[in-house]
C-alpha cells in the first residue's frame, strides 16, 4: 500500500486496521498531515491547522488501541471541521475578514460528539463569508480550488472540507448545509455527502440567518462512513430543544437490504430546473440503475413550482440579518457581492417575509403528501458541473436559483434528509452527483438506496486525475 492509498483509505477500513494492529492512528495521522502539507498550497482549503495537537491526539488514540480500550467508535479517525462550526481551542472566522482570531472555549454539540468518539482533528476548513454561497472564496483567504481541476471551484459553502477530502486529507469532513452546502461541494468534488433531517444532529446555539434550515452532517468517501459518522453526530444534547428524540439506532443497520420493491420518483426538472445535457445523461443512467436493481422508478414532472420568487424574501432577509451583525466600520471588509445582496435584504418587508414562511409551509405539506406515494425522490444534485474558480456567484453566468440550489434548497426548507452520491464524470473529467431524498426522519432509506447504488457503481478514487491536476499547478492567478 502506498502513502496515497493510505490517505484515501475510508474511516471504516482504517478502524478495521486499528483493530487488527496492521495500522496505527499515528501512522494514519502522519500520512494525512504530510498530504495536507503537500496539497494545501494548491487547493487552499484550510483556515487553521495544528500538526502538534493532531499528533498528540493520535498518540493518545494509539495508546488506547494498544490497550484494547478505544474511547469511542471513531477513535483515531482523522476529521476536518468547517469554519462555521464552533471548535474549542480554535478560532471561528466564519470565512470573514470582519471576524477575529480569538480561540473559542466551547465545542458545538457535533464537534463534542466527535471528540468524545476519539477523533483526531486536522484543522478547520474554508467557507465563503458566513456560508453565503455555493462556491468557496472570500476576501479573508482567497480561492479554494477543486483538486480534480484547479481551474474549478469545489463548490460551497463546505468547500474546504470537500476539497481537502477529495485530495486525500483526512478520513472524514464535517460540514453543514443550510441550502445545499454539504451536497453541492460533495457533488462537485466526487464525494458522498448527507444532509440529515432537521433536528437529527443537535446544534447549539442555533444562531445565524438560516439556523432553522441548516443541519450539520458528514462528507465522506463512502456511504458506510457517513452512516458511521451519523451514529455519533446524532447522539443527544440537551442544549438543543429542537433536536429529535434520540433512538440510539445504528444507521448502518439495514443498509444492505437493497432497493427492490421501493417506489422511486425521478424528477430531473424539479421545480422547473434545467440541467446540462451531460448531467442529465449521467443522472438518467443512475435512475435506470435503480430500476435494474428492482425498484419501481417513475419519472415525474416538476413536483412543485419554481421557488425563486416566493422564497427570495426569506433568503435576502437572512443575509440582511447577518449584515446587521457587522459593525458599520467593518463593512468595507465584506465580500462586495455578499454586501450587495445583504443590503437588498434590508428592504424586505414583514409581509414579504411572512409570505415566504407561508410558502415554505405549503411546500412541506406537499412533500409530505408526495412521500405517501413514493419512498424516494431522485434528482440531479446540481444542474451543471463545477464552475470556474473565479466565477462571480449569483451573476448571470452562475445564478443562485438556476445553477446552484434548485435541487438542494427545497429540502432545507422542508427539513427532509438528502444525499449526493457520485454518478459519473463529464467529458472534461469533472464529477456529477445524484441526489437521493426521502421523507422526514427516513435517513435509513437514503442510506439504503445510496449503499445499493454504490455497490453497483463503486467509487474509484482518482489518484491519477488529482495528482495530474496538482502537478499542473494553478492555471492562472486568483
Amino acid at each position: 500500500m502506498t502513502d496515497l492509498d493510505l490517505c484515501y483509505m475510508s474511516a471504516t477500513q482504517a478502524l478495521q486496521r486499528y483493530r487488527d494492529r496492521s495500522l496505527s492512528p499515528v501512522e494514519a495521522t502522519r500520512a494525512h498531515l504530510a498530504r495536507l502539507d503537500a496539497v494545501e498550497p494548491a487547493i487552499n482549503a484550510f483556515m487553521t491547522r495544528d500538526h502538534e495537537s493532531a499528533m498528540a491526539e493520535a498518540s493518545a488514540s494509539e495508546a488506547r488501541w494498544s490497550r484494547g480500550e478505544p474511547i469511542g467508535p471513531l477513535d483515531g479517525v482523522t476529521v476536518t471541521i468547517k469554519d462555521l462550526i464552533p471548535q474549542k481551542g480554535r478560532p471561528m472566522r466564519n470565512g470573514s475578514a470582519t471576524s477575529d482570531d480569538k480561540p473559542l472555549d466551547v465545542d458545538a454539540p457535533c464537534v463534542a460528539r466527535l471528540r468524545e468518539a476519539g477523533c483526531v482533528f486536522l484543522g478547520k476548513t474554508t467557507t465563503p463569508e458566513f456560508g453565503w454561497k455555493g462556491i468557496t472564496d472570500g476576501p479573508l483567504f482567497g480561492y479554494t480550488r477543486n483538486p480534480w481541476n484547479l481551474a474549478h471551484s469545489p463548490g460551497g459553502s463546505s468547500g474546504g472540507g470537500a476539497a481537502s477530502l477529495a485530495a486525500g486529507v483526512g478520513h472524514l469532513a464535517l460540514g453543514n448545509d443550510g441550502g445545499g452546502s454539504i451536497r453541492i461541494p460533495t457533488s462537485y468534488s466526487g464525494l458522498y455527502g448527507l444532509k440529515p433531517t432537521f433536528g437529527r444532529v443537535p446544534d447549539h446555539p442555533r444562531e445565524g440567518a438560516f439556523c432553522m434550515t441548516s443541519s450539520e452532517g458528514p462528507m465522506t468517501r463512502c456511504v458506510e462512513d457517513a452512516a458511521l459518522m451519523l451514529n455519533d453526530l446524532a447522539r443527544p444534547d440537551a442544549q438543543d430543544w429542537y433536536a429529535l428524540p434520540h433512538d440510539d439506532r445504528d444507521w448502518r443497520a439495514g443498509m444492505s437490504q437493497g432497493v427492490e420493491g421501493l417506489r422511486i420518483a425521478y424528477a430531473p426538472g424539479l421545480g422547473g430546473a434545467v440541467v446540462d445535457d451531460e448531467v442529465r445523461s449521467a443522472v438518467d443512467a443512475a435512475a435506470a440503475s435503480f430500476a435494474a436493481m428492482g425498484a419501481t422508478v417513475e419519472e415525474v414532472g416538476a413536483v412543485f413550482e419554481p421557488l425563486e420568487e416566493p422564497m427570495t424574501p426569506l433568503w435576502l432577509a437572512g443575509f440582511a440579518a447577518l449584515l446587521r451583525g457587522v459593525p458599520e466600520e467593518k463593512r468595507a471588509l465584506l465580500d462586495p457581492r455578499f454586501r450587495e445582496v445583504a443590503e437588498r435584504g434590508l428592504g424586505v418587508t414583514l409581509e414579504q417575509y411572512l409570505g415566504s414562511i407561508r410558502h415554505r409551509d405549503r411546500l412541506g405539506s406537499a412533500m409530505g403528501q408526495f412521500h405517501e406515494r413514493y419512498d424516494l425522490l431522485l434528482t440531479p444534485t446540481l444542474p451543471t458541473t463545477a464552475p470556474a474558480v473565479e466565477t462571480p456567484y449569483h451573476s448571470q453566468g452562475f445564478h443562485r436559483w438556476n445553477h446552484a440550489v434548485p435541487f438542494t434548497v427545497p429540502f432545507n426548507l422542508t427539513g427532509q434528509p438528502g444525499a449526493s452520491i457520485p454518478c459519473g464524470l463529464s467529458k472534461a473529467g469533472l464529477p456529477i452527483g445524484l441526489q437521493i431524498v426521502a421523507a422526514k426522519y427516513r435517513e435509513d432509506l437514503v442510506l439504503r438506496a445510496s449503499h445499493a447504488f454504490e455497490q453497483v457503481h463503486p467509487q474509484v478514487w482518482p489518484h491519477a486525475a488529482v495528482e495530474a491536476a496538482l502537478a499542473a499547478g494553478i492555471p492562472h492567478a486568483g
